[in-house]
C-alpha cells in the first residue's frame, strides 16, 4: 500500500494530479492527503469524492496506469 497525495495545484491542461509517495513529482505543498491505497485507481477515486469539481488524473510518472490525459 503506497500513500496518495492529490496536488491541488492545477496542470497546465486543467488537471489535478494524483501522486505516489516517492514519485520525484510528490507535493510537500498545497495538496490533499488522500490516504493508503492498494492502487492509483482506488486512489484516483477518493480524489474524485473529495474533489468533485476537479479534473482529476493519475500522475504520468508515478500512476502511469492511471493517467488518462
Amino acid at each position: 500500500m503506497a500513500n496518495y497525495r492529490l496536488n491541488l495545484n492545477q496542470q497546465a491542461n486543467g488537471d489535478y494530479e494524483v501522486h505516489e509517495n516517492g514519485c520525484t513529482y510528490y507535493p510537500t505543498q498545497n495538496y490533499d492527503d488522500l490516504g493508503y491505497y492498494s492502487s492509483c485507481a482506488l486512489a484516483v477515486t477518493a480524489a474524485k469524492q473529495k474533489q468533485p469539481s476537479k479534473k482529476i488524473n493519475g500522475c504520468v510518472h508515478c500512476s502511469k496506469s492511471c493517467h488518462t490525459s
